[in-house]
């Protein structure tokens, strides 16, 4: 008799396996068990006495009826769902695809599993997905280069963060630093005519990059001409952001021996459209980026630029706020990056 049970549970399992899992009270019904042994069973709980073929016969069911455990379900009991939200603008290859990396190499080495959700720095995107990463269970949220407007009721880290919320942990770069590093660079090189890029204003740092270049021009005597100052404002992650602008300046006549592009993507566009209007870098202008993305080491001329270690941003920022979620640090408003200058063959003395 017993064997024949036996046959039946195999062909049963055999014939569950092959479509959906089944659920626990299922695997129940068919070891003609009660729900709470096998979930003592299947969770490892200690303290219970229950033979060890019985423990052998519900894991070998389990197995070959493809049981899989509501882990959601288990997690909200214990209020510990090891899942983590990332708001980000966009999926392009830079900045952000950087920082994620960061992020996503913290969390896997944590045992945390992530949500991501990119807005196009649509406010109302921002706020609905929120909702949405809370309300799948996420335990605290990572916002990348993205305007947060008010506190949220998990732990937040805002990487390129600069306002001052309740409840969020803004990971940022040293600004002025980075001015000064930019500025000091081309002036020491004889530049005095020099062009801005204004970054876009739904971006986390366009003003903050801003004060500071204003500041440190002012300290060094450097006149900043409007009419050498171009703002971005295309949402896009490919060098065509910095191209158009350049023609403009190129165009109306601007004479200028440098360029500060907002990012190293405008600044590989801006190199394209000064050598289509045969003028040679460094030789004629010198052009610097920000961020130093990988593609800066091999575009022609290599790209002098400001290095923002964002791999390592992003691991700040998780472990920032996995250390808040466990209550292993104090909560701190703001944490501060250091940049620093990578010179490369984008840059060269003004031309005698």
């Amino acid at each position: 008799m017993k064997k024949a049970d036996s046959g039946k549970e195999k062909n049963d399992a055999k014939e569950h396996s092959i479509y959906q899992p089944v659920s626990l009270k299922q695997l129940a019904a068919h070891l003609g068990l009660n729900p709470a042994t096998v979930s003592v069973v299947l969770n490892d709980v200690p303290g219970r006495s229950i033979p060890q073929a019985t423990r052998d016969r519900i894991k070998a069911a389990a197995k070959e009826m493809n049981y899989q455990p509501s882990l959601l379900a288990r997690s909200l009991r214990n209020r510990r769902t090891l899942t983590i939200g990332i708001l980000v603008p966009e999926l392009g290859d830079g900045y952000h695809t950087q920082v994620m990396s960061g992020i996503g190499d913290q969390l896997i080495k944590a045992g945390y599993f992530y949500f991501t959700a990119h807005h196009r720095h649509k406010q109302n995107l921002v706020e609905d997905y929120t909702r949405m990463l809370i309300g799948r269970g996420a335990q605290g949220i990572i916002a990348i280069d993205t305007q947060l407007q008010h506190s949220i009721p998990v732990p937040v880290v805002a990487v390129a963060g600069h306002r001052l919320i309740k409840g969020v942990t803004n990971v940022s770069l040293d600004h002025m630093r980075a001015a000064e590093l930019t500025l000091n660079h081309l002036y020491s090189l004889g530049h005095r005519e020099i062009a801005f890029m204004h970054g876009q204003t739904f971006s986390s740092d366009s003003d903050e990059r801003w004060k500071g270049l204003v500041a440190v021009a002012e300290k060094l005597g450097l006149n900043i001409k409007p009419e050498l100052v171009v703002s971005l404002d295309r949402d896009m992650s490919s060098p065509e952001l910095g191209y158009p602008v350049v023609q403009q300046l190129l165009a109306a006549k601007q004479h200028f021996t440098a360029l500060v592009a907002f990012n190293d993507i405008s600044a590989m566009g801006a190199i394209r459209a000064l050598q289509d209007f045969n003028l040679s870098i460094p030789g004629d202008v010198s052009v610097i980026g920000f961020d130093n993305i990988p593609a800066a080491a091999y575009t022609l001329p290599r790209l002098t630029t400001i290095s923002q270690p964002l791999v390592e941003i992003g691991r700040i920022a998780t472990q920032t706020l996995l250390n808040r979620i466990h209550g292993t640090a104090h909560s701190r408003e703001d944490v501060t990056v250091e940049p620093e200058l990578v010179v490369r063959e984008s840059t060269g003395p003004v031309k005698s």
